[in-house]
């Protein structure tokens, strides 16, 4: 599949019909409080819908509450073990690559502030984290679960900021396209796969290309639960290269928003880790994994862990040399990994359920302005002849 300036410029004018359409019926009947309050109680797959419940919520729920029927469950066990073994290496690729990489877009930059407020960072990780988790657990897509509840709400949760937006006219439609459109929502299936891959080849991190492509594969089944259409969407790590690369041309550069979340950002992963002697291995790490352009833009400082941290592929090589030379060491690698996954999301969430509510009123000094004009493109430097 080949990506060109038009057919993105076409994936910017589409939303999402189905949950766009329940959103607006929400508001309109008055029914949005109604909905977040009983859906706090809706947490596990195939739980009894609470009565009360608005009918148009209802059918919503029922009609998602499965995957879709293309899935190849094999592929998905693939991606789970794939997970299991690389879970925190995932966790610091998610955390300090894919975070910082929306931040560089600065219109979705301006979307997560308007959508979370800018003083609110712990709650964003926290429900991107506490997803993921959801996501990789064996019964993900089974009765009991919490992934696909999740989905659902985070569907809609998109879907009212698209409402809020374009009924308040504080996007700018004619330059920027529909809020939180295709295109942008097949950028952020990208960074969570695609950029999470290559994150853990920067980090030397050895991977299958199966486990890889299962990786990929997962996160294409979960864009299709959040409304991503699949057709639109790369099929294979190759096709997917193409896509990223044109959309972060399109659209990557400085913004105010994209600082001030990633300072955000820092400062929440500077709390987790003990102590203040390491704190700067954060910035390190965040520039290290997106590099020096991208981390200006940002307003990532320098420090003097910067040069420290790009040892961390080897030290990351032998931890993984024991995993492979010992049955109990890759068990006890394992092991500390996901204790270490378990805990940094408990420091996040602070013991909190996220319920990934449908916010009532986007606050007006976190909206986007439309009479800011959307950021000059970014184009490469013109390249030098020594």
């Amino acid at each position: 599949m080949m990506y060109t300036e038009a057919s993105m410029d076409v994936l910017r004018q589409s939303g999402d019909e189905l949950a766009d359409a329940v959103v607006a019926t929400l508001f309109e009947r008055g029914e949005v409080g109604k909905f977040n309050t009983l859906m706090r109680y809706v947490s596990t797959a195939g739980a009894p819908l609470p009565d009360g419940l608005p009918d148009v919520a209802r059918a919503y729920l029922r009609e998602t509450a499965a995957p879709p029927s293309w899935v190849d469950w094999a592929e998905m066990e693939k991606a789970r073990l794939f997970f299991i073994d690389n879970n925190v290496h995932i966790s610091t690729a998610l955390s300090f690559a894919s975070m910082p990489a929306c931040y560089v877009v600065p219109h979705v930059a301006r979307l997560l502030s308007a959508a979370h407020g800018l003083h609110y960072p712990s709650k964003r990780m926290a429900e991107t984290g506490q997803f993921t988790v959801h996501l990789m657990q064996p019964d993900a897509f089974e009765a009991g679960s919490r992934f696909i509840p999740a989905a659902q709400k985070v569907r809609l949760l998109h879907a009212s900021i698209r409402h809020h937006l374009l009924r308040g006219d504080h996007w700018g439609s004619e330059a920027l396209g529909v809020p939180i459109c295709q295109e942008d929502m097949i950028g952020g299936q990208m960074f969570f796969s695609l950029l999470v891959l290559d994150t853990l080849h920067r980090l030397g991190i050895h991977m299958s290309t199966e486990g890889a492509e299962a990786y990929y594969y997962a996160w294409r089944v979960v864009g299709a639960m959040l409304g991503v259409d699949q057709e639109a969407v790369p099929r294979t790590v190759e096709e997917a290269r193409g896509f990223l690369d044109l959309y972060m041309l399109r659209h990557m550069g400085p913004s105010t928003e994209g600082a001030h979340l990633t300072r955000q950002l820092i400062d929440l992963y500077e709390e987790v880790v003990p102590g203040t002697f390491f704190d700067p291995v954060v910035s390190a790490l965040i520039r290290y994994l997106i590099g020096d352009t991208c981390a200006d833009w940002l307003e990532v400082p320098r420090t003097t862990w910067d040069t420290v941290v790009k040892a961390a592929p080897r030290l990351l090589g032998v931890l993984e040399s024991i995993e492979d030379r010992s049955p109990f060491g890759a068990w006890a690698l394992d092991r500390l990994g996901h204790l270490t996954t378990i805990l940094e999301l408990s420091t996040l969430t602070r013991g909190r359920v996220m319920h990934y509510a449908i916010p009532e009123h986007l606050k007006s000094d976190y909206g986007i302005d439309p009479a800011v004009p959307p950021t000059r493109r970014w184009t490469p430097p013109p390249a030098t002849v020594s």
